[in-house]
């Protein structure tokens, strides 16, 4: 029986926080936080584009009026909040048809998102699934719940979780990035049908990446915080098909491993390494062992070395560093070239 591939996670899946940015839609606005982004000398220009964005969790009341024009508040983002209240938003809703979230289903959701512990916050999933079974939400809420059986490493509920979450929403990214990252991993892989997950890894994957280059700026966010984040969505779907590719490879039917399937899995991970200032170092883990596979020697223990240094966790660290020296013998043991 082949030696089974060794997949290191590098802890949650390049963090919650990063995938919730493109994730759940931010509550509207308090007042307060209204009144601080008018007071605010970074903010105040964006005013009216962030109220049209997240809308305000308040009716616009003659003292509410003059207390925003107290803040400076400017024609344009008086008119974005008489748009934004929770009136005119219900109104919009019931005349299209449409289901509209309550400001308590965005409480609660928000309450999902903020708490540390997985189990505490499965539970609140389980909550909001019952009492809100039609809300708009809902695929996000399944979404931060499949972050959350990450964190346990229940790989198997992470998939269920994300399938639940892209059925009501088949573009949600958070869902996309999540499931991509899980099901060519070795704790799918080993559970079954490892060619319909490959096969699906890339059908989602495929579709992360024509959502992530269609991606605009939040508007409080700097362009170099978007360019960021779109890196790190590239870098995390390139790193998935990566492990697509070496799974295929390992699982093919010769004794050495497909040739042609470990040099797409080699351009897919150097492109996961290159692609964002912060490369993972799973990313030169795995980026050795495919050159290893390549008798590419050199340059795998170039990998494992980048792999090593970035380790800060420490728990890819002693693989890379017991892969550097079983290569440095193995090199040592090859014939001399004439």
């Amino acid at each position: 029986m082949r030696k089974a591939i060794v997949v290191i996670l590098a802890g949650v899946l390049m963090g919650a926080s990063a995938l919730l940015a493109q994730g759940p839609p931010a509550p509207p606005l308090t007042q307060k936080e209204l009144v601080d982004i008018l007071k605010s000398k970074q903010q105040s220009a964006q005013a009216a584009a962030i109220v049209e964005q997240r809308g305000v969790a308040f009716d616009l009341t003659p003292e509410v009026d003059k207390q925003l024009r107290k803040a400076k508040a400017s024609d344009a983002v008086m008119e974005a909040v008489k748009k934004g209240t929770p009136t005119a938003r219900a109104e919009r809703a019931a005349a299209s048809g449409t289901n509209v979230a309550s400001e308590v289903e965005q409480r609660e959701m928000l309450a999902i998102q903020n708490e540390l512990n997985p189990d505490a916050a499965i539970q609140l999933v389980g909550e909001f699934e019952q009492k809100y079974p039609k809300s708009p939400l809902l695929t996000y809420v399944y979404a931060l719940s499949a972050a959350q059986y990450e964190q346990k490493g229940d790989a198997a509920n992470v998939i269920a979780q994300c399938e639940k979450s892209l059925a009501l929403k088949s573009d949600n990214l958070m869902a996309l990035l999540i499931i991509a990252h899980m099901l060519p991993q070795a704790q799918s892989v080993r559970m079954g049908n490892v060619e319909q997950k490959l096969d699906a890894t890339e059908k989602y994957a495929s579709l992360a990446l024509e959502l992530v280059a269609g991606l605009s700026a939040q508007s409080n966010e700097s362009p170099e915080k978007f360019a960021a984040r779109k890196a790190s969505y590239l870098q995390e779907m390139h790193s998935a098909l990566g492990m697509v590719h070496f799974q295929r490879a390992m699982q093919s039917l010769g004794v050495v491993p497909d040739q042609e399937e470990l040099t797409k899995a080699e351009a897919e991970f150097d492109t996961a390494v290159t692609i964002s200032g912060q490369p993972a170092p799973s990313d030169y883990y795995r980026l050795g062992e495919v050159r290893t596979h390549l008798k590419k020697f050199d340059a795998a223990i170039e990998a494992y070395t980048r792999s090593a240094e970035l380790d800060q966790a420490g728990g890819i660290k002693a693989y890379a560093e017991q892969a550097i020296a079983e290569l440095q013998k193995k090199k040592g043991q090859a014939p001399a070239k004439p």
